[in-house]
Protein backbone atom coordinates (compact mmCIF):
# COMPACT_ATOMS: atom_id res chain seq x y z
CA UNK A 1 0.00 0.00 0.00
CA UNK A 2 1.44 3.32 -0.73
CA UNK A 3 2.14 6.09 1.34
CA UNK A 4 -0.94 9.15 1.94
CA UNK A 5 1.56 11.27 2.58
CA UNK A 6 5.26 11.52 1.34
CA UNK A 7 7.90 13.72 2.25
CA UNK A 8 11.61 14.53 1.16
CA UNK A 9 14.12 16.42 1.36
CA UNK A 10 17.16 17.64 -0.71
CA UNK A 11 18.85 20.57 -1.00
CA UNK A 12 17.65 22.23 1.81
CA UNK A 13 14.09 21.87 0.37
CA UNK A 14 11.57 19.76 2.40
CA UNK A 15 8.51 18.78 0.41
CA UNK A 16 5.52 17.76 1.51
CA UNK A 17 3.27 15.78 -0.44
CA UNK A 18 -0.41 14.55 -0.12
CA UNK A 19 -0.67 11.24 -2.11
CA UNK A 20 -3.89 10.49 -2.66
CA UNK A 21 -4.43 11.73 -5.91
CA UNK A 22 -7.34 9.08 -6.84
CA UNK A 23 -9.40 10.90 -4.42
CA UNK A 24 -8.59 14.43 -4.76
CA UNK A 25 -5.52 13.86 -2.15
CA UNK A 26 -8.31 14.29 0.69
CA UNK A 27 -6.88 13.79 3.91
CA UNK A 28 -7.50 10.89 5.88
CA UNK A 29 -7.47 10.32 9.57
CA UNK A 30 -4.17 9.07 9.21
CA UNK A 31 -3.04 11.82 7.07
CA UNK A 32 -4.47 14.23 9.86
CA UNK A 33 -2.98 12.53 12.41
CA UNK A 34 0.66 12.52 11.03
CA UNK A 35 0.96 15.58 9.69
CA UNK A 36 1.56 18.13 12.29
CA UNK A 37 4.24 15.73 13.66
CA UNK A 38 6.12 15.88 10.42
CA UNK A 39 6.49 18.87 10.27
CA UNK A 40 7.16 19.85 13.78
CA UNK A 41 9.89 16.96 12.81
CA UNK A 42 11.05 19.32 9.45
CA UNK A 43 10.89 22.34 11.42
CA UNK A 44 13.38 20.76 14.07
CA UNK A 45 15.54 19.74 11.60
CA UNK A 46 18.43 21.90 10.91
CA UNK A 47 19.09 20.13 7.19
CA UNK A 48 15.57 21.99 6.12
CA UNK A 49 16.04 25.24 4.84
CA UNK A 50 12.27 25.21 3.82
CA UNK A 51 8.86 23.42 3.32
CA UNK A 52 7.05 22.90 0.24
CA UNK A 53 3.22 21.45 0.57
CA UNK A 54 1.79 19.85 -2.40
CA UNK A 55 -0.55 17.31 -4.22
CA UNK A 56 -0.05 14.34 -6.31
CA UNK A 57 -1.26 14.57 -9.65
CA UNK A 58 -3.09 17.18 -11.44
CA UNK A 59 -6.71 17.03 -10.27
CA UNK A 60 -5.87 18.58 -6.81
CA UNK A 61 -3.78 20.29 -4.39
CA UNK A 62 -5.99 18.71 -1.26
CA UNK A 63 -9.66 18.87 -1.43
CA UNK A 64 -10.07 19.11 2.51
CA UNK A 65 -10.28 16.52 4.88
CA UNK A 66 -12.03 12.80 4.45
CA UNK A 67 -12.92 12.24 8.01
CA UNK A 68 -16.88 11.32 7.07
CA UNK A 69 -16.64 8.19 9.28
CA UNK A 70 -16.19 10.36 12.74
CA UNK A 71 -19.04 12.14 12.58
CA UNK A 72 -21.81 9.71 11.87
CA UNK A 73 -21.05 7.42 14.52
CA UNK A 74 -23.73 8.83 17.67
CA UNK A 75 -21.14 7.31 20.22
CA UNK A 76 -18.40 9.71 19.80
CA UNK A 77 -18.01 12.25 22.42
CA UNK A 78 -18.17 16.01 21.09
CA UNK A 79 -15.63 17.19 23.21
CA UNK A 80 -12.89 14.30 21.97
CA UNK A 81 -14.03 15.13 18.62
CA UNK A 82 -12.99 18.61 18.97
CA UNK A 83 -10.24 18.00 20.77
CA UNK A 84 -8.99 15.80 17.68
CA UNK A 85 -9.69 18.37 15.38
CA UNK A 86 -7.80 20.95 17.60
CA UNK A 87 -4.55 19.04 17.09
CA UNK A 88 -5.16 18.13 13.53
CA UNK A 89 -5.25 22.22 12.83
CA UNK A 90 -1.56 22.11 14.64
CA UNK A 91 -0.51 21.69 11.16
CA UNK A 92 -1.46 24.66 10.11
CA UNK A 93 -0.62 26.73 12.90
CA UNK A 94 2.98 24.86 12.18
CA UNK A 95 3.20 25.81 8.48
CA UNK A 96 2.79 29.44 9.89
CA UNK A 97 4.83 29.80 13.07
CA UNK A 98 7.76 27.38 12.20
CA UNK A 99 10.78 29.44 11.67
CA UNK A 100 11.28 28.54 8.29
CA UNK A 101 9.30 29.78 4.79
CA UNK A 102 6.65 27.68 3.56
CA UNK A 103 5.68 27.59 -0.16
CA UNK A 104 2.38 25.61 -1.03
CA UNK A 105 2.95 24.37 -4.71
CA UNK A 106 -0.80 24.67 -6.35
CA UNK A 107 -2.38 22.52 -8.89
CA UNK A 108 -6.06 21.94 -9.51
CA UNK A 109 -9.31 21.65 -6.91
CA UNK A 110 -8.33 23.43 -3.19
CA UNK A 111 -10.83 23.10 -1.04
CA UNK A 112 -12.04 22.58 3.18
CA UNK A 113 -8.95 22.32 4.96
CA UNK A 114 -6.91 22.01 2.30
CA UNK A 115 -7.08 25.70 1.40
CA UNK A 116 -6.74 26.79 4.95
CA UNK A 117 -3.33 24.69 4.92
CA UNK A 118 -2.43 26.59 1.86
CA UNK A 119 -3.40 29.89 2.95
CA UNK A 120 -1.31 29.02 6.58
CA UNK A 121 1.93 29.15 4.24
CA UNK A 122 3.87 31.96 4.05
CA UNK A 123 3.42 31.95 -0.04
CA UNK A 124 1.30 30.58 -2.68
CA UNK A 125 2.37 29.30 -6.01
CA UNK A 126 -0.49 28.14 -8.48
CA UNK A 127 -0.85 26.98 -12.05
CA UNK A 128 -3.85 28.11 -14.34
CA UNK A 129 -5.01 24.38 -14.11
CA UNK A 130 -6.63 25.83 -10.54
CA UNK A 131 -9.71 27.18 -8.61
CA UNK A 132 -10.59 27.52 -5.10
CA UNK A 133 -13.37 27.15 -2.28
CA UNK A 134 -14.37 26.69 1.28
CA UNK A 135 -17.00 24.44 0.58
CA UNK A 136 -17.89 23.97 4.23
CA UNK A 137 -21.56 26.21 3.84
CA UNK A 138 -22.74 23.81 1.37
CA UNK A 139 -21.62 20.34 3.64
CA UNK A 140 -23.60 22.52 6.10
CA UNK A 141 -20.42 23.18 7.97
CA UNK A 142 -18.48 26.15 9.65
CA UNK A 143 -14.88 25.65 8.65
CA UNK A 144 -11.52 24.28 10.73
CA UNK A 145 -7.60 24.52 10.59
CA UNK A 146 -7.73 28.31 10.95
CA UNK A 147 -9.13 28.73 7.52
CA UNK A 148 -11.39 31.50 9.15
CA UNK A 149 -7.95 33.21 10.14
CA UNK A 150 -5.85 32.73 7.37
CA UNK A 151 -8.09 33.27 4.55
CA UNK A 152 -9.43 37.50 6.00
CA UNK A 153 -5.63 38.02 6.46
CA UNK A 154 -4.97 37.60 2.86
CA UNK A 155 -8.56 38.69 0.84
CA UNK A 156 -9.64 41.09 3.94
CA UNK A 157 -12.34 40.09 6.09
CA UNK A 158 -15.21 41.22 3.67
CA UNK A 159 -14.44 39.06 0.77
CA UNK A 160 -13.38 36.37 3.33
CA UNK A 161 -17.17 35.94 4.70
CA UNK A 162 -18.29 36.02 1.57
CA UNK A 163 -16.35 32.83 0.55
CA UNK A 164 -17.35 31.43 3.50
CA UNK A 165 -21.10 32.04 3.05
CA UNK A 166 -21.70 31.39 -0.31
CA UNK A 167 -18.85 28.68 -1.03
CA UNK A 168 -18.28 30.24 -4.34
CA UNK A 169 -15.27 28.55 -6.74
CA UNK A 170 -12.43 31.44 -7.43
CA UNK A 171 -10.59 30.90 -10.92
CA UNK A 172 -7.00 31.06 -10.51
CA UNK A 173 -7.26 34.15 -12.33
CA UNK A 174 -9.71 35.98 -9.34
CA UNK A 175 -7.27 34.12 -7.14
CA UNK A 176 -4.00 36.15 -8.11
CA UNK A 177 -6.03 39.47 -8.11
CA UNK A 178 -7.71 38.94 -4.64
CA UNK A 179 -4.32 38.32 -3.36
CA UNK A 180 -4.97 34.75 -2.52
CA UNK A 181 -2.14 33.57 -4.57
CA UNK A 182 1.24 35.23 -5.03
CA UNK A 183 2.43 33.67 -8.40
CA UNK A 184 0.65 31.73 -11.33
CA UNK A 185 1.97 30.20 -13.56
CA UNK A 186 0.87 27.08 -16.49
CA UNK A 187 1.13 24.32 -15.44
CA UNK A 188 4.21 22.68 -17.27
CA UNK A 189 6.20 25.57 -15.49
CA UNK A 190 4.82 24.76 -11.74
CA UNK A 191 7.80 22.32 -11.25
CA UNK A 192 10.73 25.07 -12.60
CA UNK A 193 8.97 28.17 -10.79
CA UNK A 194 8.74 26.49 -7.57
CA UNK A 195 12.33 24.93 -7.68
CA UNK A 196 13.32 28.61 -8.29
CA UNK A 197 11.56 30.34 -5.69
CA UNK A 198 13.27 27.77 -2.98
CA UNK A 199 16.56 28.37 -4.57
CA UNK A 200 16.40 31.90 -3.68
CA UNK A 201 14.50 31.01 -0.02
CA UNK A 202 17.19 28.49 0.93
CA UNK A 203 20.15 30.75 -0.04
CA UNK A 204 18.72 33.32 2.61
CA UNK A 205 20.74 33.27 5.54
CA UNK A 206 18.54 31.10 8.58
CA UNK A 207 18.63 33.80 10.72
CA UNK A 208 17.17 36.34 7.89
CA UNK A 209 14.30 33.87 7.27
CA UNK A 210 13.44 33.38 10.63
CA UNK A 211 14.06 37.02 11.46
CA UNK A 212 11.22 38.37 8.96
CA UNK A 213 9.05 35.61 9.48
CA UNK A 214 8.56 36.15 13.05
CA UNK A 215 8.34 40.33 12.47
CA UNK A 216 5.20 39.44 9.62
CA UNK A 217 3.26 37.50 11.64
CA UNK A 218 3.98 40.02 14.52
CA UNK A 219 2.74 42.43 12.79
CA UNK A 220 -0.76 40.90 12.14
CA UNK A 221 -1.79 41.72 15.85
CA UNK A 222 1.37 44.25 17.39
CA UNK A 223 0.76 47.88 17.44
CA UNK A 224 3.20 49.88 15.81
CA UNK A 225 5.33 51.06 18.60
CA UNK A 226 5.88 47.31 19.55
CA UNK A 227 6.63 46.25 15.94
CA UNK A 228 9.72 49.29 16.18
CA UNK A 229 11.18 47.57 19.07
CA UNK A 230 10.43 44.02 17.77
CA UNK A 231 12.30 45.15 14.37
CA UNK A 232 15.31 46.83 16.09
CA UNK A 233 16.07 43.84 18.28
CA UNK A 234 15.43 41.60 15.37
CA UNK A 235 17.65 44.05 12.69
CA UNK A 236 20.69 44.25 15.09
CA UNK A 237 21.03 40.76 15.92
CA UNK A 238 20.97 40.12 12.22
CA UNK A 239 23.17 43.48 11.11
CA UNK A 240 26.01 41.31 13.28
CA UNK A 241 25.90 38.28 11.80
CA UNK A 242 28.84 36.99 9.92
CA UNK A 243 26.15 36.06 7.07
CA UNK A 244 25.33 39.60 6.71
CA UNK A 245 28.84 41.04 6.46
CA UNK A 246 29.07 38.62 3.42
CA UNK A 247 26.26 39.58 2.05
CA UNK A 248 27.11 43.40 2.47
CA UNK A 249 30.55 42.77 0.88
CA UNK A 250 28.63 40.39 -1.88
CA UNK A 251 26.08 43.69 -2.21
CA UNK A 252 28.28 46.68 -2.96
CA UNK A 253 31.13 44.98 -4.66
CA UNK A 254 27.79 43.91 -7.01
CA UNK A 255 26.81 47.25 -7.07
CA UNK A 256 29.89 48.74 -7.77
CA UNK A 257 30.42 46.94 -10.66
CA UNK A 258 27.28 47.96 -12.21
CA UNK A 259 27.37 51.63 -11.75
CA UNK A 260 31.18 51.54 -13.29
CA UNK A 261 29.48 50.03 -16.50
Amino acid sequence: MKDSLVSSIEEGVATVMFNRPEAYNTLSVEMLDALPKLLQALSDNDEVRCVVLTGAGEKAFCAGGDISGLATSGDIDKNDLSERLVAWGQAALMLREMPKPTLAVINGAVAGAGLALATACDFRLASHNTHFTTAFSKLAMSGDFGGSYFLSQLVGTAKARELYYFSERVSSEEALQLGLVNWLVESQSLAEKAKQLTQRLVAMPRLTASSIKKNMNSALYSTAKDMIRQESYAMIETAMSKETRQAAMAFFDTSGKESNE
